[in-house]
């Protein structure tokens, strides 16, 4: 689609935004019910962007892209009715290790891109089964 460059750029605007009604950072998924509530949200507002990899200090961690994906689509499947359209692009960066030999290593970054939804709100399983649906206001995922 795009050239790695282009997107690269893209993901460096994005990390010096702040976190909004439309872009959230997270450097790792570690709940499947909190991050479908982000997608819930983001798809509810405007449609926007997760960035995973990324440290609350703006600073590329890098991460296994194969785990953060799974975690990104089965939320959207267990938790997400319907589901919620999603987009994601590995992006790979090198970043500069300081030390006595400074070394470039190569990290990666999710970025997936939720659609905003058209027709109907993205509902979120809760832990009681019942449906709730999120939104964004400013940089926070608050229920309906």
């Amino acid at each position: 689609m795009y050239s790695e460059k282009i997107i690269q750029e893209f993901v460096n605007k994005l990390i010096k935004e702040k976190e909004g009604k439309c872009l959230d950072f997270k450097q790792k998924i570690t709940s499947k019910s909190k991050i479908a509530k982000t997608i819930s949200a983001l798809a509810n507002t405007e449609g926007g962007y997760l960035v995973i990899g990324i440290s609350d200090q703006k600073k590329i961690i890098g991460i296994d892209p194969d785990e953060e994906a799974f975690m990104i689509e089965s939320a959207n499947e267990e938790y997400c009715t319907p589901k919620a359209s999603i987009y994601m692009e590995e992006v790979k960066f090198l970043d500069k290790v300081e030390s006595e030999n400074p070394v470039l290593i190569e990290k990666t970054i999710l970025l997936v891109k939720i659609e905003k939804s058209i027709l109907e709100k993205i509902y979120c399983k809760q832990p009681n089964g019942e449906l709730k649906a999120f939104h964004r206001v400013n940089d926070k995922t608050l229920a309906y």
